[in-house]
């Protein structure tokens, strides 16, 4: 891990189609990004790729698209996808057995050290998740998870 960029702050964004092909190219602007700062990508990667197929899935308003950033300050990798569907907010619920959908959210509670929903200016939300860049593996401490709707800044 690049540690000058984990102690630095650096930002990247992009402005994405709301198509399958929107999503996957996130996930892979994503990788690409945090192997240019020396950071590892794989939980990130699927991060991003839940979310950006969250706002593909339920967050599309045909001819808008979703944005993505990726951030580092203070140690700390945050990620977000706005999309232009404000009124839906989402939260983790169970999948029923043998579904295969419904575990995105499972999956980004399971990978970030905290997640949570911010409503934008009318009609975005902002989805995000961030991981703490610290030393080990998963870095996570138990009960550090804001809970969705949180008012974190970005």
């Amino acid at each position: 891990m690049n540690p000058h960029i984990r102690d630095s702050a650096v930002q990247f964004t992009a402005q994405l189609a709301a198509t399958p092909l929107g999503a996957r190219q996130a996930r892979r602007l994503a990788v690409e990004t945090l192997a240019g700062w020396g950071l590892p990508s794989e939980g990130p990667a699927l991060i991003v790729a839940e979310l950006a197929a969250n706002a593909v899935t339920h967050g599309r308003v045909p001819g808008r698209g979703f944005r993505i950033g990726l951030a580092v300050r203070g140690g700390v990798l945050r990620i977000e996808v706005v999309d232009t569907r404000g009124d839906r907010i989402p939260g983790v619920r169970e999948a029923s057995e043998g579904s295969e959908a419904g575990r995105g959210l499972v999956l980004v509670d399971a990978l970030a050290d905290r997640w949570g929903v911010d409503r934008g200016l009318p009609p975005c939300k902002s989805v995000w998740a961030e991981v703490d860049l610290g030393g080990g593996a998963g870095g996570r401490v138990a009960g550090t998870r804001d809970a969705v709707g949180s008012d974190a800044t970005p």
